[in-house]
């Protein structure tokens, strides 16, 4: 390291002679001229400032770098005038490109050439600078302009984006919109389904009219009322305003504190009897005006799309009550002609007889079973218990044509077999596709036995005295009426006096989820339990057999009973010896 060149300023020449040393020490090539210019530039301004207090004390150093070869030039100021409180001297250094100068420059006289030199260098030096500023201006100007055009790009792809945006929230707000209306149909569509399941799953007025409730309160309505008229009543008499337009027009009302623009709906103008909540009153028509269905609103108003739904759902609601009046009527009649057809029991000598029909409480599973007892002139007695296939009117006409010819047959013949071969041939000609089962019993007076004969129909239990009970079980013959010949046998079976002999539809004893044989031996349980003494009546034993078979249950299909007891041994006196 050289060593340092003090030197004391305390004119104005003696510093700028200082300034052409410092300039001179850092006029190495690759020193930058800006941070050579900002040195040189502090160092007058601190030495002027020095000299207007009396001089400065100025330290020249060079310090090389052994690392990278470069040169730390270093400047220290302190002024001459002692000043109050101790305060560090003025320090500045810059770094310039190696190797350092041998010898720190000397200094220079004013007429030396020098002078010139420095000023015309600290002029280039300026212009230098000025070149780096203009270029570093133009440079400036260009990133500014650079910048405003990005600024502009960036400003559109914002407004661009932010329009994008705009459109991207429309379309999922209309993408919303349309899954919210397909989730709302598809649920307005799903329950429509169920619901008509529901109410055309019955056959019965009543149970429609008290699901109503159930499947509209409270999602769709807050109340459900349904007026239904008969052929003579006036339809006019109805509780509601509402009730008596829809039924007046046919046409569905609306009624409200105001308008509720329902599709298909016909407002009614706002009177006294607007209620405070809305109405919905649809006619239930299918040929003719049956009733009105009054729905009131669960809210303020009803949904337009429910309405329509509504709508439609009351048109199969009044289709399904419409079937089940048509089904009520179709089975009255059935059942009426079916009963007129069931004769009173004949009192015969020797033979109790008691009998039970009951129709069928589900469908139209009715007219086709019958019971009948025919005294002969010989003094014996036909039991018959039948069951067409089949249900309803026909079943209940081919019934008693069966009927009928059993009784002509039997007129000329006591025979149970014979009876039934020549049923079975009317039957394969004139009902063709159409079957019977049948079983005839024949009594004799006085004979402790009892002929039968059997046309798939269920077997005879017969219960003797003392509660033993057994079934006659020889395989039956073929259904009447299947389409090939059959000659039915007449069987024999012993029937000791007060012996009980029950004949019966398989109504009695099948159940679809358990099949025949369970319900046979449940009957001959109950028979067997049964005392002697409750077999004295016949009638109360006919009770306390049904009750455990089908009172607590419903039927699917008629059931025919008929009790046959056989008179009791005559009892013996006993007189005492003598």
């Amino acid at each position: 390291m050289s060593p340092p060149d003090v030197r004391k300023i305390t004119s104005l020449a003696q510093a700028v002679d200082a300034r052409i040393s410092a300039a001179r020490l850092t006029a190495a090539p690759g020193t930058s001229p800006v941070d050579r210019a900002r040195f040189l530039t502090a160092l007058t301004a601190r030495l002027r400032e020095c000299l207007g207090r009396g001089g400065a004390e100025l330290t020249l150093t060079l310090h090389p770098c052994a690392s990278d070869g470069t040169v730390l030039v270093r400047a220290v100021v302190e002024p001459l005038a002692p000043r109050p409180g101790r305060t560090p001297p003025w320090e500045l250094t810059l770094t310039c490109p190696g190797p350092a100068p041998r010898d720190l420059p000397q200094p220079v006289g004013q007429d030396d050439t020098t002078y010139a030199d420095a000023v015309l260098a600290a002029d280039q030096e300026t212009a230098s600078i000025l070149r780096r500023l203009d270029e570093t201006d133009r440079q400036l100007r260009l990133h500014r302009e650079e910048l405003h055009a990005t600024n502009q790009g960036v400003l559109a792809l914002h407004a661009e984006l932010e329009a994008a945006a705009r459109t991207q929230r429309a379309l999922l707000d209309a993408e919303r919109t349309a899954h919210a209306a397909a989730e709302k149909t598809r649920r307005l569509l799903t329950f429509l389904g169920d619901a008509s399941a529901a109410v055309t799953a019955s056959l019965d007025q009543d149970d429609i009219l008290r699901l109503l409730p159930e499947l509209l309160v409270p999602e769709y309505a807050s109340q459900v009322d349904v007026w239904l008229f008969d052929e003579s009543a006036d339809p006019h008499s109805a509780r509601s305003a509402a009730a008596v337009a829809a039924a007046r027009s046919d046409r569905p009302q609306h009624a409200g504190p105001r308008p509720g623009a329902l599709p298909g709906v016909h407002d009614l103008p706002p009177s006294a009897l607007s209620p405070d909540r809305p109405l919905l009153s649809i006619p239930l028509t299918v040929r003719r005006t049956a009733g009105v269905l009054t729905l009131t609103a669960s809210g303020d108003r009803f949904d337009a799309d429910t309405s329509v739904m509504l709508v439609e759902l009351a048109r199969r609601i009044a289709i399904a009550l419409d079937n089940a009046r048509r089904y009520e009527q179709h089975r009255d009649t059935a059942e009426t002609l079916q009963r007129a057809q069931l004769t009173d029991l004949p009192r015969t000598e020797g033979l109790d007889l008691a009998a039970r029909y009951l129709p069928a409480t589900r469908g139209l599973n009715i007219g086709g079973d019958w019971y009948d007892a025919l005294p002969q002139p010989d003094g014996s007695v036909l039991a018959v218990v039948g069951d067409v296939t089949g249900h309803g009117l026909r079943a209940a006409v081919i019934m008693g044509q069966l009927r009928t010819a059993l009784r002509a047959y039997a007129a000329e013949d006591d025979s149970p077999a014979r009876i039934l071969t020549r049923l079975h041939r009317m039957l394969r000609h004139q009902q063709p596709n159409l079957y019977a089962t049948a079983v005839i019993a024949r009594f004799r007076p006085g004979d402790p036995h009892v002929v039968w004969a059997a046309a798939g129909h269920p077997p005879a239990v017969v219960r003797v005295p003392g509660g033993s009970v057994r079934v006659l079980d020889t395989r039956p013959g073929v259904m009447l009426g299947v389409p090939l010949p059959f000659e039915y046998e007449d069987q024999r079976a012993e029937l000791p006096p007060g012996s009980t002999l029950v004949l019966y539809t398989d109504g009695l004893v099948e159940r679809r989820a358990h099949g025949i044989d369970p319900g046979i031996e449940l009957l001959g349980r109950t028979l067997s339990a049964l005392g002697d003494s409750e077999l004295e009546d016949l009638d109360g034993c006919a009770e306390s057999l049904l009750k455990p078979l089908v009172h607590d249950t419903e039927r699917d299909d008629d059931v025919c009973l008929l009790l046959c007891r056989t008179a009791p041994p005559p009892s013996r006196e006993h007189h005492p010896s003598r």
